[in-house]
């Protein structure tokens, strides 16, 4: 076998952040269904000049919304770009799709899932689906939260919605941003409403929230029996007695998810404390297998693809979350969040599903999402746990002019556990056996040649 070039990564070994590397993403918001973290993003769109350069982030091209998910927080499985605005999404009058947030709600004995998203920075909108990865589809036509809505004409910036749904079944949308000149101090253009029972439409007037030096960026979160408001704060915060840091995250707390709510501190600062590279601060907060976690964007995708330009990706730290309900401060980092539980490759695994990548790109969404790789191209799972052993391997591939899949442990170059021939042609099951393994390893999946994939799954026997 000839040497392998191996592509190179932009995502050092040992390192959970950014959770993915193939696209960039922004604003991530948070759902868990059926044991897995979903994480939807902005798909921050490069856009280049007429030399092929890369420009300033814009928004203006952004019309898709990522989706990954993952049930031990380090492999993650790309859903694919969720066509949204334009005329090949799921809202073909809208121009955008900014700010993702996503909610899970049984209505009338059936699991609902609901993804809101603005429409540049003029309306809220959402979209329905039978499953958090979709197909989405457009159930009103147009935007629920417009100008035209009671108390949100004024709202500078009518967009980073957060969805909550409570206990009772109660759903909270929150939205809004900007800030009027000369009231730097209470902007006064955060929204709080409440949704009807089918969450595709509003319950009340939206009623304003005074959240101290608010910029943009609403989360809306229930610990115990507190309700916590949190927001990226704005970039004229100097002097203030609070001690409220530029474009960081603030929190807010009240006994009622539409308030009143309280100021209470500042727990995570802007990214650029943390990677040299700052801008706008978005985040959202879970509650995932006995943990709270804090997912942000940071520009550290930029650097190692040599550009620059305001483009995002997704992150995952712990919350610090103290006994007495305060939240500590949080520092930024690479190496996120630890895995927390082993990674069973005895499933249908989707090939999309990776720790860490070296020229893969990812095509498609919903059930036509699919691996595409060239020589060199490779994948790695961290945690992979072989409790029955392994036998035999099987990939669902296609390939145009032939190519190959091989399987190591532990490192890339270590001797094959298979390989297996991918022929020119049409995509098919192709099955090999393969050595035996026993514990939990890390696992790499090394392309040569060129080839599409749609899944693979490993048989004990």
């Amino acid at each position: 076998m000839q040497p392998i070039q191996y592509a190179s990564s932009c995502k050092l070994p040992g390192n959970h952040n950014p959770l993915y590397t193939q696209r960039f993403g922004a604003d991530p918001g948070m759902l868990v269904w059926d044991g897995r973290l979903y994480v939807y993003t902005t798909n921050d769109a490069v856009t280049y000049d007429g030399e092929g350069k890369p420009q300033e982030n814009t928004y203006s091209n952004i019309r898709t919304i990522n989706c990954i998910s993952s049930a031990d927080l380090v492999n993650w499985t790309d859903h694919g770009p969720i066509p949204v605005a334009g005329k090949d999404g799921a809202a073909v009058w809208a121009s955008n799709s900014w700010a993702p947030c996503a909610a899970h709600k049984n209505i009338g004995g059936e699991d609902q899932f609901f993804l809101y998203f603005c429409n540049g920075g003029n309306g809220v909108s959402v979209l329905t689906a039978d499953s958090p990865a979709g197909p989405w589809r457009d159930p009103l036509g147009h935007g629920l939260i417009t100008r035209d809505v009671p108390n949100c004409a004024n709202v500078l910036w009518l967009f980073d919605p957060a969805v909550f749904v409570d206990n009772d079944g109660t759903g909270y949308l929150f939205f809004g941003g900007g800030v009027p000149e000369g009231m730097q101090a209470d902007p006064g253009t955060i929204r709080c409403v409440r949704l009807g029972e089918d969450m595709i439409s509003l319950a009340c007037e939206p009623q304003t929230v005074h959240a101290p030096y608010v910029f943009e960026d609403s989360g809306i979160n229930r610990i115990g029996d507190t309700y916590y408001y949190t927001y990226c704060s704005n970039f004229t915060t100097g002097g203030n007695e609070l001690g409220i840091t530029n474009g960081a995250i603030q929190y807010m707390t009240a006994d009622h998810p539409m308030g009143p709510y309280t100021w209470r501190g500042e727990f995570f600062q802007n990214p650029e404390r943390f990677f040299g590279l700052g801008g706008n601060n978005h985040h959202s907060l879970i509650a995932f297998k006995g943990e709270h976690y804090l997912a942000y964007h940071a520009r550290t995708l930029e650097t190692p693809l040599g550009i620059t330009g305001n483009y995002r990706s997704p992150h995952l730290n712990k919350l610090i979350v103290n006994e007495d309900g305060s939240l500590g401060m949080i520092t930024g980092d690479m190496q996120g969040v630890p895995q927390v539980e082993p990674f069973c490759p005895y499933a249908v695994i989707p090939a999309a599903t990776m720790a860490r990548q070296g020229g893969i790109e990812v095509t498609g969404h919903d059930e036509s999402v699919q691996l595409c790789a060239g020589e060199g191209s490779w994948v790695q799972l961290e945690g992979v746990a072989f409790d029955k052993g392994a036998a035999r391997f099987t990939i669902h591939a296609g390939s145009e002019k032939g190519g190959s899949v091989i399987l190591t442990a532990d490192k890339q170059d270590a001797a094959p556990l298979c390989i297996a021939q991918v022929p020119a042609g049409e995509a098919a099951d192709i099955t090999v056996a393969m050595e035996s393994l026993i514990g939990t390893h890390d696992l790499y999946l090394t392309f040569t040649g060129d080839v599409t994939a749609d899944w693979w799954q490993i048989a004990a026997e």
